[in-house]
């Protein structure tokens, strides 16, 4: 993995973990719906504006059908991640988008022909027992209350969806991006994208200069910028290496996330969730370099 993509890495996970106290903060007042509105709408000035700057790629049959499968997909993972951060703390829903790293092991293989390796395994034993210990308070309750409060949680039900559906988005996109260019494809992806989570307000007969009304429009714009910078840093850095090792180092997220659930959330048993979180990350690391 070059230095290169190792920052570009790290930055797209500060961009998300971000983004996404941004998003529970300001605007989980609102349904997930509209949560995911905003998101995407204020993100829009971004992408237009860099567009200017990115010159058009030449695309081919695999560049169109990887958007048009990855697409629907895209909507129900976003849908179900809106909604894990308006009804969960954070650090019970974040962690585990640790687990796309381990899907991605597979989807990697079977989309990419990319190899996957022993030490892979252990990772996913990391990141298993990190899920474990998210809620390892329960243990005095029985042995195998830590992993039945993980279906209990909602949000951690619904990120635990969230990173499989990504397993095969993220496997599509880099295959996207290998048929075009990072900045074009992220571009043209999320535009689309936002023009179909529009489309869907006809189903719901609201008004859309509604919906983005808000109360903070400043900070609207700030977690659209948040947004943007993680959508090219992420762009950028999965067309310089493997998938599996971007989304690991991206998968750091989580952490930071936490410490975001900590300080701006005031959220309970911080400790075990950290070291849970930590042990997750381990395991996504591992995965990276070794898997």
């Amino acid at each position: 993995m070059s230095t290169l993509s190792f920052f570009l890495s790290l930055i797209a996970a500060f961009g998300l973990a971000t983004s996404d106290a941004l998003t529970k903060r300001f605007f989980s007042d609102r349904s997930a719906y509209e949560m995911g509105l905003i998101r995407l709408a204020y993100t829009l000035p971004w992408l237009l504006g860099a567009s200017f700057f990115v010159p058009p790629a030449r695309t081919d049959a695999v560049f169109w059908t990887c958007v048009l499968i990855a697409l629907p997909l895209e909507v129900l993972a976003f849908l179900c991640y809106m909604k894990a951060l308006k009804v969960s703390p954070l650090s019970l829903s974040l962690p585990f988008l640790a687990f796309t790293p381990g899907f991605i092991l597979l989807t990697g293989w079977f989309i990419l022909g990319e190899t996957v390796r022993m030490g892979g395994l252990a990772g996913i034993l990391l990141i298993i027992v990190g899920s474990y210990c998210l809620n390892l308070s329960s243990f005095k309750q029985g042995v195998w209350q830590p992993f039945l409060a993980v279906f209990r949680e909602p949000g951690s039900r619904l990120m635990l969806l969230v990173s499989f559906i990504y397993a095969f988005t993220a496997t599509l996109g880099k295959l996207a991006v290998l048929h075009s260019s990072p900045s074009y494809f992220g571009i043209v992806y999320y535009l689309i994208l936002t023009a179909l989570m529009f489309a869907g307000l006809a189903f719901s007969g609201k008004r859309p200069d509604k919906i983005l009304q808000t109360r903070t429009p400043g900070m609207a714009l700030v977690l659209g910028g948040t947004m943007a910078v993680t959508i090219f840093s992420h762009m950028l850095a999965i067309s310089l290496t493997q998938a599996a090792y971007m989304i690991a180092l991206k998968r750091t997220s989580l952490v930071i996330g936490v410490l975001y659930g900590a300080w701006w959330f005031r959220e309970a048993k911080i400790g075990e969730r950290l070291a849970g979180a930590l042990l997750m990350v381990a395991g996504v690391l591992l995965i990276g370099l070794f898997g």
